[in-house]
């Protein structure tokens, strides 16, 4: 009798342990956000990966080279996240590539009421980027030189540094690899992929952090990154080798309960 009571002990621990890792709702909206000069169908994989995992998934695209940060998150991300969840009372999830990051923090700054759930951020200029402050006013293509661009500098009152750090389950995928040698190598400090450092990623508040191996066009399709994001979206942390465990420094990778 003794057995069999600790066995049921032990077997309802494992379970309450589990349970505490994995999301109780298996429709979890996971909103999609692109980055700079990009579209929603650059997320496109990722949008079906997500689904065949059994995410309710919204793919939002907005004008990211014609306004400022504040009026894209506020005219064009705001609406089109109502339009797409029905309850902003529950956790919302979301993945974004690049500027994407910044407009999920201006999102919880600007609007409150928006309960961010878990959030995957793939090559975020969080702490600004440094192409923007050497090239932005030299730019006549106007590829890094749009309202939301010029904001994405790294001075102290840059949108990504005043936005301060993170309150929400985040967890960041940083790319090593580079097609922009000359960029690498002259403007963009230590490792980085190509569009923004390894560095520059980093958040205080982050939850966990993760490097992959390629270039920042295409983090969000590589299948690396995806496994990653959908362990963060379904157990709040990344699936790290015990070796290193640690590489986020000043971060836990302990999974949390969802409210």
């Amino acid at each position: 009798m003794k057995k069999f009571s600790l066995g049921l002990i032990l077997f309802a621990t494992v379970i309450f342990a589990f349970g505490t890792a994995v999301r109780a709702d298996a429709q979890q909206v996971v909103v999609l956000l692109h980055g700079h000069a990009r579209k929603p169908s650059s997320m496109k994989k990722l949008e079906v990966a997500l689904r065949a995992e059994g995410f309710q998934v919204c793919n939002i695209g907005y004008p990211s080279t014609e306004y400022p940060i504040e009026i894209l998150t506020r005219e064009s991300v705001l609406p089109s996240l109502r339009k797409c969840v029905s309850n902003l009372s529950h956790p919302v999830d979301f993945v974004t590539h690049s500027m994407g990051g910044i407009l999920v923090r201006q999102l919880h700054a600007l609007a409150p009421e928006v309960r961010i759930g878990r959030v995957v951020m793939l090559g975020p200029p969080n702490q600004g980027s440094e192409i923007v402050d050497k090239l932005a006013r030299l730019d006549p293509l106007h590829i890094v030189a749009t309202p939301a661009g010029l904001q994405l500098g790294t001075a102290p009152d840059a949108v990504p540094v005043a936005l301060g750090p993170v309150d929400f389950e985040t967890g960041i995928i940083a790319g090593t690899h580079t097609i922009s040698p000359i960029l690498s190598t002259f403007i963009l400090a230590g490792d980085d992929d190509g569009t923004v450092s390894v560095e520059s990623t980093k958040i205080q508040g982050m939850r966990d952090f993760v490097l992959v191996p390629t270039v920042h066009p295409f983090l969000m399709n590589n299948k690396e990154s995806i496994r990653q994001t959908v362990h963060f979206l379904k157990y709040g942390n990344f699936e790290h080798p015990a070796s290193i465990q640690q590489i986020a420094q000043g971060t836990s990778s302990t999974p949390s309960k969802r409210p």
